[in-house]
């Protein structure tokens, strides 16, 4: 399965890192554009000058990790297309030229399930999306999982409950999935 990750789900970090784990790990194929990944570095501004220059970091390694992943601009597919925000037309665009099967993003509204229906193009939340990779390949998923909490708790200089973690990336149903076993 291929899928595009918006920006919204690139960032936060914890977020960004299980869906690039999940990549790396062979669940599925990450797909993006070069405006999705300045899109993500600009969100992090307001966070300071600092951590945009991390960010930068972050998604120059991303492309240096996933090669295959850059999906090139397509101005005549997006010219094409409509969405309710005409600022998310590039996501859309970016998937069919990349062959996408979805749309991982937290903008559903901006993601008409008909509009993308029509392309071949499912939309997913990633809260979803990750529960099915879980339901699939459960053991996989949680070493993903504990990787990403294990690095979480090396920043925070203390312990950190991985549910708390997946709480706070509204990732509630993979959380009440792990935890109930």
């Amino acid at each position: 399965m291929k899928a595009v990750l918006d920006a919204c789900v690139l960032y936060p970090t914890v977020l960004r890192e299980i869906l690039l784990g999940a990549a790396a790990a062979g669940l599925y194929e990450p797909l993006w554009s070069d405006r999705i990944l300045r899109e993500w570095t600009r969100a992090t501004a307001k966070l300071g000058p600092a951590e945009q220059a991390v960010a930068m970091g972050e998604a120059a390694m991303v492309r240096a990790n996933f090669p295959r992943a850059l999906v090139a601009e397509r101005q005549e597919i997006e010219a094409r297309l409509m969405l309710p925000d005409p600022d998310d037309v590039h996501v859309l665009a970016t998937a069919i030229a990349g062959h996408g099967d979805a749309v991982i993003t937290v903008n559903a509204a901006d993601f008409p399930g008909h509009v993308l229906a029509a392309e071949g193009i499912a939309r997913r939340d990633p809260d979803g999306f990750l529960w099915e990779l879980w339901s699939h390949h459960p053991g996989k998923v949680e070493s993903i999982l504990e990787a990403v909490r294990t690095r979480a708790e090396r920043l925070a200089g203390q312990p950190v409950a991985l549910k708390a973690l997946l709480k706070r990336c509204r990732l509630h149903r993979l959380s009440k999935a792990i935890h109930a076993g």
